[in-house]
């Protein structure tokens, strides 16, 4: 016999050996499994002016690929566009584009990651880039989520599914980490492209950060639709992971005089039927294991109708 077993007690066999090595295998995985960094918070979010929560942690092997869509029957038949306003924010991308990837297929969410890229001169403008990508997102797809490329879900129990009820507000003021008032409808807003028509879509005369989503608010009411929110979340303002960084945003955030009397109305007239902008160039990327469609986006502003467009 093998000198090991010679070792061993008499009525000792290989039945029990190869069970221990089976059980201390299985105690290494878990092991493993419980000190890499898995799905936890990720490092440098939270609040927490860019510092990790808790020590660093191992990163995890390669995760097993999950089954595609199309050939699992309970994703459902709905497909969702998540378009993402962008401008100069690579480090946050890198991290969101495999994070809401892995997110939304762990809940057998069809969907289609659209980063609006916004390359010309002007100021940033997130309402009109969200009307780029509902009309450059494709028949395959029919509803949006408005995302912010600064939040992450962190509980899994929220809902990104179909919203045929009606809109539907992830980032309700009772988990978003920042933004509290009643009518606010940012950070990840989700509608059917068949609701987001009737509203004509957002204004486009939002140059610079901010109060497109208070205006768009104004606009769902307006069409006779009713916001919804999550029920039954418990983690409230640890809902999301922020990873923001205001002093990115300062030439965003100044507002002239002019646009500080026009930020209040209500666009009656413009939206999806009157955004002007181009497509420089369209790419697939994979970013890390997850795909997504890049669109670089040149708009266009007449400055008579709204100066602000440019800086200075």
């Amino acid at each position: 016999s093998p000198p090991l077993l010679g070792l061993l007690p008499g009525r000792f066999s290989v039945f029990p050996l190869f069970f221990l090595a089976l059980l201390l295998g299985f105690a290494s995985l878990l092991w493993l499994q419980l000190s890499c960094s898995g799905e936890g918070p990720l490092p440098g979010g939270g609040g927490g002016g860019g510092q990790s929560r808790g020590g660093p942690r191992q990163p995890c092997p390669p995760q097993a690929p999950l089954p595609p869509p199309e050939d699992e029957p309970s994703w459902g038949p709905h497909r969702l566009a998540l378009l993402v306003p962008f401008r100069e924010r690579f480090e946050e991308l890198l991290t969101f584009v495999p994070y809401m990837h892995r997110f939304l297929s762990k809940k057998r969410i069809r969907h289609h990651i659209f980063v609006l890229n916004q390359v010309d001169h002007f100021r940033f403008n997130r309402a009109s880039l969200i009307n780029v990508g509902f009309l450059e997102s494709g028949n395959d797809t029919d509803y949006i989520a408005m995302h912010d490329v600064d939040l992450l879900p962190l509980n899994e129990q929220l809902d990104y599914s179909f919203p045929e009820a009606g809109p539907f507000h992830v980032a309700s003021p009772e988990l978003h980490p920042l933004y509290h008032y009643k009518t606010y409808v940012g950070g990840i807003l989700l509608l059917t492209k068949q609701h987001y028509e009737l509203c004509n879509g957002m204004s486009n005369r939002f140059w610079g950060w901010g109060r497109e989503d208070d205006e768009f608010y104004r606009r769902i009411k307006g069409a006779g639709l009713q916001v919804r929110r999550p029920s039954g979340i418990t983690t409230g303002y640890e809902t999301f992971e922020h990873l923001h960084d205001p002093a990115w945003r300062k030439r965003d955030q100044k507002r002239i005089a002019a646009q500080k009397q026009e930020q209040f109305k209500v666009d009656r007239e413009g939206g999806l039927n009157n955004v002007r902008y181009r497509i420089e160039s369209r790419t697939a990327l994979n970013v890390a294991g997850a795909p997504c469609t890049v669109l670089n986006i040149l708009l266009d502003c007449d400055t008579s109708e709204t100066p602000w467009c440019t800086f200075g």
